[in-house]
């Protein structure tokens, strides 16, 4: 479960193997695309040869780990050949478990709690059709579920569809809807809402935002807008920004995650769609080449698949 600071309860031994067989199935595509090709790759091997380094470089781009984070796995192979480290190709797959572990152990990125009697404020940001609001409504069930106020805004105003989907979930999870209608000022929205959320002593307050406007510019513009109007109303908010992110699009989520970290500032990313992928290794490239620590999973389409990530488990789920 989620508690209120973004932090994992920790679950009891049965529940935590119950999660990380979810966990173990839902990456079961990933496994199959990565491990099961260094598998076959390795059957029978007896030697270490510069096609096998090919073969493996190959298998490791294409399961979406990125051509950086590639690049340094092989370098380090390499690296360990030349000062006779590394003789039996099955001792390969060790390595870069080891490795890639070490990859996805991001620091957390520091940001501002809210003062006593004030609410968390989260903005959840990213492209539409990635699972915002299904994510936004996820997260505010399990947080409703610790027995927290929860308030759920409406900021994309630019999609009816987009508010109806979160008075939906707002209902579902029992928390509070802040909306206007459509076409309304993003940021005027998210005042009211901070206004309300003070008034009623909220304990959590999750701001949706647009995921697409005409230009790239006039999203990211809006966006800044939003966070200062936040910071406005509510010195220090928001106090996370959550970037949601599609595993199936593979490396093209890094480059989104680049370009809204840029303009933003992204203290936290989410991954959905990762029980749908056999790209669950861009997992791997977010950490190394971008430094923001991935927070949640998700793994299904049910009210309590989306996980706080571990990446140990992650690594267990795919190489074990």
């Amino acid at each position: 479960m989620l508690n209120i600071y973004g932090k994992k309860d920790t679950p009891s031994p049965s529940e935590h193997r119950g999660l990380f067989q979810r966990l173990r199935q839902g990456l079961s595509k990933t496994r199959h695309t990565l491990t099961g090709r260094l598998d076959r790759l390795f059957l029978g091997k007896k030697e270490i040869t510069a096609d096998l380094l090919e073969e493996l470089e190959e298998i490791l781009f294409t399961s979406d780990i990125g051509v950086a984070t590639t690049g340094e796995l092989i370098d380090l192979l390499k690296e360990k050949l030349a000062r006779k480290e590394l003789k039996e190709p099955e001792i390969i797959k060790t390595v870069l478990r080891d490795h890639i572990l070490s990859f996805l152990k991001a620091p957390s990125v520091e940001h501002a709690l809210p003062a006593h009697g004030e609410p968390l404020v989260i903005m959840v940001i990213g492209v539409n059709g990635v699972g915002k609001t299904t994510t936004i409504g996820k997260a505010a069930h399990s947080f409703v579920l610790q027995g927290k106020e929860v308030m759920l805004v409406a900021a994309d105003t630019f999609r009816a569809a987009a508010v109806e989907q979160l008075a939906i979930w707002g209902e579902r999870a029992g928390a509070d809807v802040v909306k206007q209608g459509t076409g309304a000022d993003p940021s005027a929205v998210v005042y009211d809402a901070l206004t309300a959320a003070l008034s009623r002593q909220t304990d959590v307050v999750l701001i949706d935002t647009a995921g697409r406007l005409h230009t790239k510019v006039n999203l990211m513009e809006e966006l800044q807008k939003i966070r200062r109007v936040t910071d406005q109303k509510l010195p220090g908010a928001p106090h996370e920004v959550w970037l949601i992110l599609d595993a199936t699009t593979g490396q093209n989520a890094i480059s989104q995650a680049e370009i809204f970290n840029n303009a933003i500032g992204v203290t936290s990313i989410i991954l959905t769609k990762l029980d749908g992928t056999a790209k669950g290794g861009i997992v791997v490239g977010i950490s190394k080449q971008l430094g923001i620590p991935i927070k949640y999973i998700g793994i299904g389409e049910k009210v309590d698949d989306l996980r706080p990530f571990n990446a140990k488990d992650f690594i267990g789920a795919i190489f074990d």
